[in-house]
């Protein structure tokens, strides 16, 4: 089990490090700067869309874009193993996966277009998606139901006369807010109560200006929108789509769902890492330069043992990950998926404990806006529920142990 880097993404590595602190770090404040001072959250400002593409446009010059495509014969082809490098790499910055066009919802989006859109869905939405130019949203979750349990989702498509009329509401629909968001990819239930469980639902593309689709608000994130990306409460009223945008088949929405969350959760994780190695970076370099009680920080309280501790479970939660990744690379989908969830649970939980370590060390400042810890913090503590709660994960992992010692079926 070969979990280093290879000597090709070695150097890839480097590129994207490179970019990433000399070019895209240097840019972000003025970015987020832009964002803050906006009258309209979810539009871009002239300048805030210069830098986008400005950074954008030098990534896909030095070829760094779509890493995300592994396993495949299009883009570099990388394993899952070596693209966890650069995902941790791109999640240093809060910018980094947009600029390599690797950003969350679209890699998943793109990835069930890629598997299971027709030629038309390809040109439509794919091509631009893969060149940057447009972005989408994931409609999965809704404020009705435990969406933790997804045979619950309830939004109804109705056929009739060549078409799926759709009724109901999603939320925390990410990227909903951005302006350049052009589709949804929409899980719906096209079957009824006595269908099977898992046959009941569908996945359909809506595009985003569809008629009877409206945004009813931003969700907020800790009193915060998360401009101008969003996660967007959306309400279905008599939408009408044409049959021929049902991706698959009716009653195959879990089996799309589940082809499109593992990568995307274990993509999250990788990101996680990245930031955990931030903060501790941080902390390290705060606690060297400042001094109280005629001390410096590292010699205070314990200090030293919070940041042995930090980076020990930082190198653990990597190697998991990297475990999981090899996993999807070599074994089939059921044995990964358990990897996944332990991952899922394990890098947001070490990644928000080293933040939360390197905020103490900041004080006041780390709460503020004057480092990348309080986002940092805020995107943590959102992940341990996005793509499924941890109390969901271990319960998979769970099941998976008990299964060795019983043989009877573990519900």
């Amino acid at each position: 089990m070969n979990l280093g880097m290879t000597e090709k993404i070695s150097c890839l590595v480097n590129d994207v490090r490179d970019l990433v602190n000399n070019r895209i770090i240097p840019f972000e404040a003025e970015f987020f700067a832009e964002v803050a001072a906006s009258s309209d959250r979810f539009s871009y400002s002239k300048r805030m869309t210069e830098i986008l593409e400005t950074l954008k446009s030098e990534a896909r010059a030095k070829g760094l874009w779509n890493f995300w495509l592994t396993n495949s014969k299009k883009g570099f082809g990388l394993s899952t193993v070596e693209y966890a490098y650069l995902a941790e790499e791109m999640g240093k910055c809060r910018l980094g996966a947009e600029v390599f066009n690797c950003s969350a919802p679209d890699t998943g989006n793109m990835q069930v277009l890629e598997r299971y859109g027709s030629a038309e869905h390809k040109k439509k939405w794919l091509e631009p998606l893969l060149s940057g130019e447009i972005r989408s949203a994931y409609c999965m979750t809704e404020p009705q139901v435990a969406s933790s349990d997804a045979t619950n989702m309830s939004l109804t498509a109705l056929k009739q006369n060549g078409s799926y009329i759709l009724n109901g509401e999603k939320w925390w629909a990410s990227g909903a807010g951005d302006p350049r968001c052009m589709v949804y990819i929409v899980m719906v239930k096209t079957g009824d109560d006595n269908s099977k469980k898992h046959s009941r639902h569908s996945m359909v593309l809506v595009p985003s200006n569809a008629a009877g689709l409206t945004i009813l608000r931003p969700m907020e994130v800790y009193g915060h929108d998360d401009a101008p990306h969003g996660h967007m409460h959306l309400s279905f009223n008599n939408v009408r789509i044409p049959t021929e945008d049902l991706l698959l088949g009716e009653g195959r929405g879990f089996e799309i769902a589940q082809g499109r969350l593992g990568p995307g959760r274990i993509h999250h994780c990788m990101r996680a890492i990245g930031q955990a190695e931030v903060a501790l970076e941080l902390m390290c370099r705060r606690g060297l330069s400042r001094t109280a009680f005629g001390k410096t920080l590292v010699n205070l309280g314990a200090n030293f043992d919070i940041i042995a501790e930090s980076r020990i479970n930082i190198e653990m939660a990597r190697l998991l990950c990297l475990k999981a990744a090899w996993m999807m690379d070599n074994e089939d989908e059921r044995t990964a998926s358990t990897w996944i969830s332990k991952i899922k649970v394990v890098a947001p939980r070490v990644a928000l404990k080293v933040v939360d370590e390197a905020i103490q060390m900041y004080g006041g400042q780390g709460i503020s806006q004057d480092t990348p810890l309080a986002a940092a913090w805020t995107h943590l503590r959102t992940l341990r529920l996005a793509d499924g709660p941890d109390a969901v994960h271990r319960r998979q992992v769970a099941r998976s142990e008990l299964k060795k010692y019983s043989n009877e079926q573990i519900k």
